[in-house]
């Protein structure tokens, strides 16, 4: 019988050894792709209405930001959650997104990328525009991403840092362009 019982506990030693390898060979795959943050924001010479009322379709990014060549709704309604709309980039590629919340006073929406060309993924982005007083208002962008690759060496253009880049580089030529068709008006 002790024989018996010092074999059983030295298997569920060694299991829970096992399990606990899996479990931190999981955990360390995790930790590969971090969750990554940006936040670009731009002060427009313009009232928050004014710039609210330029950028405020979903499916009017297109109007605005340099880089894509046309946007379109391919799911749901205009500015009402779920929507889903399909982004056509001047230099080629699509990517499609899905409205996750609108709200029309506060000046805001949220979305998250459901696929497409950027190198990131598990993104949602927040954009808002807020008054600073007459004929001044700060446009933020924000968003929080994974890099696509999860590998543990991903290459130069996969890594942390080329998925920032892209989304910054996204967000800053969007609000530059967005401030100068603003203040042109």
């Amino acid at each position: 019988m002790k024989l018996t019982k010092i074999k059983s506990v030295v298997a569920m030693v060694l299991g829970m050894s096992v399990l606990g390898m899996a479990v931190l060979a999981a955990g360390s795959a995790f930790a590969a792709a971090p969750l990554l943050h940006t936040t670009k924001s731009i002060t427009i010479e313009a009232s928050a209405y004014k710039v609210w009322h330029t950028a405020k379709d979903f499916n009017g990014l297109a109007t605005w930001h340099p880089a894509l060549a046309s946007d379109a709704i391919l799911e749901g309604t205009n500015n009402t959650v779920g929507a889903v709309r399909l982004l056509t980039l001047k230099g080629g590629g699509t990517i499609k997104e899905k409205l996750l919340a609108y709200d029309e006073g506060a000046y805001s929406f949220k979305y998250s990328i459901l696929e497409g060309v950027l190198p990131v993924s598990d993104y949602t982005s927040t954009f808002v525009v807020k008054s600073l007083g007459k004929g001044k208002s700060a446009v933020t962008w924000s968003g929080r991403f994974k890099r696509k690759n999860v590998a543990d060496n991903p290459g130069d253009t996969e890594n942390d840092k080329a998925a920032l880049d892209a989304i910054d580089g996204v967000y800053q030529s969007g609000l530059d362009n967005l401030k100068k068709i603003v203040e042109a008006k």
